[in-house]
């Protein structure tokens, strides 16, 4: 049955042993378990989303310096949502309330973003979420009904874990080669070789991250896969589709219930991709585009 929080209501999704929690606010995925273990830390109903944990972020994800961006020519200057760094921050559908289309292990929540001070661009948005055997997949739509093209990106902030495991033990794998630099502002100076360590594996307790990376290791059915293992061999893996061509890696001890939590983020774009241009793509009138992640327990 769905109830209704902080975050709108819960939609919950069952098939077989795997089951699933979508708030209504953010269309964030904010639970998933299999027999009995939670894959994605879950968070008391009464609070609003923490660390904007499971949220979708578009038309741009992570940050833009000032609010402020050169739309082919045109100055453009959006909200300050971040008002510690002075960014706009993690899009405009963050606190949201999608429409729910729902089946038993299914959900499709549906919003838009209308034309708003410093993005004056429709697009109509979607994220489907499908139970599988072995996790959930989930798909995106962005179409773009402006009359002339529009700047996007999109993300999303999922926390994985293995939640019978204490996290410190976990063992994360991020199967990419360049990593993104920031200043006191968390925004993009420059790249740099990332760890190898990360790609064959470090212990969760051992590492601080809120780090993007790129150049990713991609397989070939198209698919980028980074892991969580536990000691006895168990491993979550969140994969990303063609088009997620960055992830953004973050660590907290701040996230309830739990003394480590780690985001595994899929992203189309980094963090001030309006002011680069790195990885922003212009969809034409009428033009969708669509992308996929997901996540697998073996």
């Amino acid at each position: 049955m769905n109830t209704l929080s902080p975050t709108g209501i819960q939609v919950q999704l069952r098939l077989g042993d795997v089951t699933a929690q979508v708030a209504q606010v953010g269309a964030s995925l904010r639970s998933l378990r299999i027999r009995e273990v939670d894959l994605v830390p879950p968070y008391p109903l009464n609070v609003p989303t923490p660390s904007c944990s499971g949220v979708v972020l578009t038309p741009w994800p992570n940050r833009i310096r000032d609010g402020r961006w050169d739309d082919d020519g045109t100055p453009r200057q959006l909200t300050i949502s971040e008002p510690k760094t002075g960014n706009a921050s993690h899009g405009l559908l963050r606190f949201t309330p999608y429409d729910v289309e729902q089946t038993e292990g299914a959900a499709t929540l549906r919003a838009t973003v209308f034309p708003q001070t410093g993005y004056p661009y429709l697009l109509e948005t979607s994220v489907s979420y499908v139970l599988t055997a072995d996790g959930i997949d989930v798909t995106h739509t962005l179409t773009n009904w402006s009359d002339s093209a529009a700047p996007v990106a999109l993300g999303t902030h999922p926390f994985l874990t293995i939640g019978d495991v204490d996290p410190h033990e976990l063992v994360l794998r991020v199967a990419a080669h360049t990593a993104f630099e920031t200043d006191e502002r968390l925004l993009p100076v420059d790249t740099r070789p990332a760890d190898a360590a990360l790609r064959e594996g470090v212990r969760l307790g051992d590492v601080t991250l809120d780090t993007g990376f790129t150049d990713l290791d991609r397989g070939a059915d198209g698919r980028v896969r980074h892991s969580l293992t536990a000691p006895d061999g168990r491993t979550v893996t969140l994969w990303q589709g063609e088009g997620f061509d960055f992830v953004q890696v973050y660590t907290a001890t701040n996230y309830p219930g739990t003394p480590l939590a780690v985001a595994i983020e899929p992203m189309t774009a980094p963090a001030d991709a309006f002011n680069s241009g790195t990885g922003l793509r212009r969809l034409a009138p009428g033009e969708t585009w669509t992308l996929n992640w997901g996540i697998t327990l073996d």
